[in-house]
């Protein structure tokens, strides 16, 4: 088996049947299967994949993982998975047909072990004012991204979306699979797995690129296009950097940065100080940018603030 797909999936049953109808159209240069995991779903997601199990092209497997959490079921998917060569996307997507193809070819071309490419949006929903149509910050919120037309390795600071990695066999060997400590949980916006995962990758001699042709295109429902669920995701990717903070003692602003050295940074109940000063000045710039009626800044400010929460939460738990 020269490919495995693997996709972890919850409660998509109705959208599942159009990203299978996506990898049903896809072009290989060698026998390849996918690998569908069924993370405790309430819904019929059993149902729609067994369906599709005898006309579906190639072999089409269906797994339960009852351990709650997606690095939980793409663990299981990746046992399970045969191919040399395995990649991973989410259950809400549409791959490009030259998806693995290209994915084999930037291996072989840029002499790296695993890939990440762009993740460019089906919008279903009127993107508000703050929301850049072409990259931005913004975008990895709802899982996007798009670092231009040329490779770049991945580093500190560039790293892959899990929704478009392909991987080979040997990284999980090397590297370890997902850290399901962190990573997303049903109820929860749970992240920074992929981040983990690439510091154990580095540290085991692995490399990475960002490969532009490598392309899925990721549905963005209209629910996620609110203001709520930036605040919420935010709090929780302050939860997230606290996790990783926590293990690795990463900077939770900037993970990718080494200028500090954190047993010597002055701590108030386990936030270092600093941070505290930091939300201060979010705070008084919310009324600056209030004033002069910058709305986006105004946001990006308070979207700042639900950060820190995140992390006093998180910082506070694990003092407890």
């Amino acid at each position: 088996m020269k490919f495995s797909v693997v996709i972890a999936t919850y409660n998509r049953a109705d959208e599942l049947p159009r990203t299978l109808d996506s990898l049903s159209e896809m072009k290989t240069t060698g026998p390849w299967e996918v690998v569908i995991v069924d993370n405790n779903s309430s819904d019929n997601t059993r149902d729609v994949v067994l369906e599709r199990v005898g006309s579906f092209p190639v072999p089409l497997h269906y797994i339960f993982e009852r351990e709650q959490g997606r690095s939980a079921a793409l663990n299981a998917g990746i046992r399970a998975a045969r191919g040399e060569i395995i990649a991973i996307t989410d259950d809400d997507v549409r791959v490009d047909p030259e998806w693995l193809v290209n994915a084999e070819q930037a291996l072989v071309r840029l002499q790296c072990d695993y890939l990440g490419g762009k993740a460019l949006p089906i919008w279903m929903g009127k993107l508000p004012a703050w929301m850049p149509n072409r990259g931005g910050k913004h975008w990895g919120v709802i899982a996007l991204l798009d670092y231009g037309p040329k490779p770049v390795e991945f580093d500190e600071r560039n790293v892959p979306l899990g929704v478009n990695t392909v991987f080979r066999r040997e990284c999980f060997d090397r590297a370890g699979l997902w850290d399901n400590s962190i990573g997303r949980k049903a109820g929860t916006l749970l992240g920074q797995e992929v981040r983990e995962w690439s510091q154990r990758a580095r540290a085991a001699g692995l490399r990475g690129f960002y490969s532009p042709d490598l392309v899925v295109h990721h549905v963005i429902p209209a629910d996620r296009l609110t203001k709520k669920y930036f605040r919420r995701w935010f709090y929780w990717h302050g939860i997230s950097r606290a996790i990783l903070y926590q293990n690795q003692r990463l900077d939770m602003e900037s993970p990718e940065s080494t200028a500090l050295d954190f047993s010597k940074v002055p701590h108030f109940f386990g936030v270092p100080r600093y941070l505290y000063r930091t939300c201060a000045r979010k705070f008084f710039s919310i009324w600056g940018a209030l004033i002069r009626g910058d709305a986006i800044a105004r946001f990006e400010s308070e979207l700042w603030i639900w950060f820190f929460a995140g992390i006093v939460r998180q910082r506070w738990k694990a003092r407890s």
